[in-house]
C-alpha cells in the first residue's frame, strides 16, 4: 500500500493534536490563571534583566569618556586635617620604628604626607610646586607606587610650567 501524500498525513496529524489538546482543556483552566501570572512574572524579570545589561553596556562604554574621582574634590575627612603636634612617644620598645624614619627618610619633603593624599587632594596641592619638586615627587611615584593617574597628573603639571616659562 502506498503511502498517503505528505499534507493529507500533516492534516490528519493536526486532527488528532487538536483533539488530545481539547481533552486536556478543562484540567488546563484549572492552572490557567497561576500560569499566567507565573508567565507574566517571568516577563516582567526578563524586561528587567535586559535593562540592567543595557544600563551596565552604557556603563561601561561611558566610563571611557569620563574617568572616575578616587575621592570627590569637596569631600573632607578627618584625616585630611593636619594632627596637632604632640610629643614624640618613646621608641625603644617599638621593633617598627627604625624601619619607619627609615620611610619617612625616603618621602618627598616637599609633600612629606604625599603617600596619604587622593588624587584631588595632590591636584590642589600642584599649583603652590615649582618644577624641581614637582619631578622630585614624579621620581618618587615612580619608584614607589606607580600609578599612573598620579604619574600622569605630575607629567602634564610638569610640562604645562615648562610651557608657560
Amino acid at each position: 500500500m502506498k503511502p498517503l501524500p505528505l499534507p493529507v498525513r500533516l492534516a490528519a496529524g493536526l486532527a488528532v493534536t487538536a483533539v488530545e489538546q481539547a481533552r486536556k482543556l478543562p484540567q488546563q483552566l484549572v492552572g490557567l490563571p497561576v500560569t499566567v501570572v507565573s508567565e507574566a512574572l517571568q516577563l516582567s524579570m526578563r524586561v528587567q534583566q535586559r535593562v540592567t545589561e543595557l544600563a551596565i553596556k552604557g556603563d561601561d562604554a561611558l566610563s571611557v569618556l569620563r574617568p572616575v574621582e578616587q575621592e570627590p574634590e569637596w569631600a573632607t575627612f578627618d584625616e585630611d586635617e593636619e594632627p596637632e603636634p604632640t610629643d614624640p612617644p618613646d621608641d625603644g620598645d617599638d621593633p617598627w620604628s627604625e624601619e619607619e624614619r627609615a620611610l619617612a627618610a625616603e618621602r618627598p619633603g616637599v609633600l612629606p604626607n604625599y603617600d596619604e593624599l587622593s588624587l584631588p587632594q595632590l591636584r590642589a596641592r600642584l599649583r603652590t610646586l615649582r618644577v624641581d619638586e614637582l619631578e622630585s615627587l614624579l621620581a618618587y611615584e615612580r619608584s614607589h607606587a606607580g600609578r599612573p593617574e598620579f604619574t600622569g597628573m605630575l607629567s602634564r603639571r610638569i610640562a604645562n610650567l615648562r610651557a608657560e616659562s
